[in-house]
């Protein structure tokens, strides 16, 4: 088949003319519906002008229809529709056009025409990106480069703490001398050892990917060295490394000192060694020198100066040098202002006094503690990573790591760091005024229980009240920081009165709880049974009735996630939000669903990502969480629609929503929605959902899905 648009006959008269090939990338960071449906689109857009193309995708199931060398080699053009990095290297030479994943779901045609014109991917350089037209409010450059970094840096603060923490309960002892101590030649040494190695390895990585998001290949190595040197304080004659916010310095850095490199023009003889000898080998050094002489240097005299400065409020209260210093441990948890702190309370240990080193023993686990406590309190604003590193945190709290807190405050600074020296101030205060004294340069509640502190019951009084208040100040100030955002999570009131024979839906703007009536006969109604519960309780929390019974045979499609009590004719709401809501209260026919507040909740915080508004009228909210018991989905049909923040503007009239619970997020729910979004890209499927009388009809329609 010929392309009626492709480009004029390359050969001779009477040669057939070259039949246009092109490649494209789908992609978005979250959810899987964008991918497949830009997919979809481009295929599709691709068909109808005769042009082959192949369409390769990186959702949540893994990477699908791989495109490879004999691919890239016979291509005209690649067109790269995603929200997130994807390696360009193996377009080297090719025509390659970056767009955001919205813009292949509504231009698809457009695209394939830019594509044919766009420039020519160099070995280490950047595609040219169109600007995103809708999809939601996209992500600064700058906050997508640290969290890179930090999902990079995450486990090895995990691994590494968490094997110094096991060699030190497992094989460590006791020691007058110098706190806790592991044999020199033991198996345990070994173990603590590759810890360290773990550690240490941190800071590089968070700063060499953050450059890596930044300026790609080129800037992975000047981050990582940047980072290493960062970390290093012997290099620039300071007695600690600048952690992890300097690691956060230099990865920036970097990344732009790589960018900045790369627009300077060079003899085309040199291009190919450009990424791979040049840009490193200049940018490395460049930010070395840069850091050991500019940035190094007020490190070192902030360090110096801040330990006189303490010597000199030795004999001020213990209460006012406790809270200092448990500040000055919470603030940077590694950095120059910690190891200031620590070591002057170390130091003074050999001259008899241990009340100093006391205070900051207290202050040491208060950051791990209240992080890892507060995931616990508020688990709705942390992902599932987040979730098992704050697990992890708890664990190095106990041993005096405070590192493990750095995947908090590198992720959210402006509420973890307030939050963890508030809590870091007052356990210091506490030690302070009770008089606690620790004997070994350690800290943490591992140093009580194995005989170092004196006062051991007013130290754990100062750990929890400092961990309670390292964790209450960060749910309050993350709680802040969502709301104004327009995350807005559901009552966290007591459930309300029970309605007999009702499933609740939700809370609704003004307070009120909505409960969808239930008759004998399973019968519903949404508008004419509705009653409603008032009061400022919400939906958080409330009991949900069984599944009602229908009548006949059960309907099910999409693996039984989908059946008739999930199916509604109309969809009553205006909003997005009480749409959300209406659908929860859907999917709670199933019996599925625990808490239909932390349902709803898990929705929204979805939403904040990114819009889930496909365009062509459908809109498919879904959330991973533990609010439901067994993965369902519910479909709803609005005559009117509902505003959704659509690519395409439309607004919603076909919405799905999808629940799965954590433990049961795999592959077949994923592919199953892989499915459902390619399918809805068929115009006649769309009509007919739109066209079916009843839910019955409706289930029959759906039934071509799988």
């Amino acid at each position: 088949m010929t392309s009626p648009a492709g480009p004029p006959p390359t050969g001779s008269q009477g040669d057939e003319p070259k039949k246009v090939r092109l490649l494209a990338v789908t992609a978005c960071p979250t959810g899987i519906a964008h991918t497949y449906m830009a997919a979809e689109k481009l295929a599709q857009a691709a068909q109808r002008r005769g042009i082959e193309m192949k369409v390769e995708t990186q959702g949540s199931i893994g990477t699908e229809n791989v495109l490879d060398d004999n691919d890239v080699r016979s291509a005209d053009g690649v067109i790269v529709a995603a929200d997130k990095d994807v390696d360009l290297a193996r377009f080297a030479g090719k025509r390659v056009l970056k767009v955001g994943v919205a813009e292949g779901i509504r231009h698809p045609e457009k695209l394939i025409e830019q594509v044919r014109s766009a420039p020519v991917h160099r070995p280490g350089g950047a595609a040219a990106e169109e600007p995103s037209a809708g999809g939601g409010r996209e992500r600064s450059v700058a906050y997508k480069a640290l969290m890179n970094g930090v999902s990079y840096m995450i486990p090895f603060v995990v691994v590494g703490g968490l094997l110094i923490a096991i060699s030190l309960s497992l094989g460590g002892s006791p020691d007058p001398s110098g706190g806790l101590v592991i044999p020199k030649d033991s198996f345990w040494m070994d173990v603590n050892n590759i810890g360290v190695i773990g550690f240490t390895l941190m800071v590089p990585i968070l700063s060499g990917y953050i450059a890596y998001a930044i300026g790609d290949r080129p800037a992975l190595v000047p981050g990582m060295i940047g980072g290493w040197i960062a970390n290093t304080g012997s290099l620039y004659d300071s007695k600690a490394g600048a952690g992890f916010i300097g690691a956060i310095v230099t990865g920036f850095l970097a990344g732009y000192l790589v960018l900045w490199i790369k627009k300077v023009r060079v003899p085309r003889f040199v291009q190919p060694i450009m990424p791979i000898i040049v840009i490193p080998i200049v940018a490395t050094t460049a930010l070395g020198l840069f850091f050991i002489y500019v940035i190094g240097k007020p490190i070192s005299w902030v360090f110096e100066h801040l330990t006189g400065w303490l010597s000199g409020m030795t004999g001020t209260s213990a209460i006012l040098l406790g809270a200092i210093l448990g500040l000055m441990i919470a603030f940077d948890m590694g950095g120059p202002v910690n190891k200031t702190a620590f070591l002057f309370g170390a130091g003074l240990i050999a001259t008899g006094n241990q009340t100093v080193m006391g205070m900051c023993a207290a202050a040491i686990p208060v950051m791990p503690l209240g992080q890892g406590l507060a995931t616990l309190i508020r688990k709705r604003w942390y992902d599932e990573q987040q979730r098992e590193t704050g697990l992890a945190s708890l664990f190095m709290g106990c041993f005096g790591i405070s590192e493990g807190a750095i995947p908090f405050a590198a992720a959210r600074p402006a509420q973890v760091i307030p939050a963890n020296m508030a809590g870091g101030a007052v356990a210091g205060a506490i030690a302070g005024l009770a008089g606690v004294k620790d004997a070994v340069p350690h800290g943490g509640p591992i140093v009580a229980v194995l005989g170092a502190v004196t006062g051991v019951p007013m130290f754990f009084v100062a750990v929890v009240i400092g961990s309670v208040v390292t964790a209450a100040t960060t749910v309050g100030l993350v709680d802040l920081s969502m709301r104004g955002r327009g995350a807005v999570p559901a009552a966290d009131a007591a459930a309300p009165a029970e309605v007999p024979g009702a499933v609740l839906v939700g809370a609704v703007p003004g307070g009120s709880a909505v409960a969808v009536a239930v008759g004998a006969d399973g019968g519903s109604g949404r508008s004419a049974g509705a009653a409603e519960v008032s009061g400022a309780a919400g939906a958080r929390g409330a009991a949900v009735t069984a599944p009602r019974a229908s009548g006949g045979d059960a309907v099910e499609v999409l693996s039984g996630y989908l059946t008739e009590e999930t199916v509604a004719v109309r969809l009553e709401a205006g909003g997005k939000e009480e749409a959300i809501r209406e659908m929860a209260g859907l999917l709670a026919r199933s019996g599925r669903v625990a808490d239909a507040g932390e349902l709803v909740a898990s929705a929204l915080r979805r939403e904040e990502q990114g819009t889930t508004g496909l365009g062509e009228e459908i809109a498919v909210p879904h959330a991973k969480t533990d609010a439901v018991t067994a993965p369902v989905v519910g479909f709803a049909r609005s005559a009117k629609g509902v505003e959704w923040d659509s690519p395409d503007g439309t607004k919603a009239r076909l919405v799905f929503m999808i629940a799965v619970p954590e433990a049961a997020a795999g592959d077949e729910h994923l592919r199953i929605l892989a499915l459902l979004s390619r399918r809805l890209m068929d115009a006649g499927f769309r009509e007919r959902l739109l066209a079916a009388p009843d839910e019955r009809a409706l289930l029959g329609v759906l039934s071509e899905v799988g």
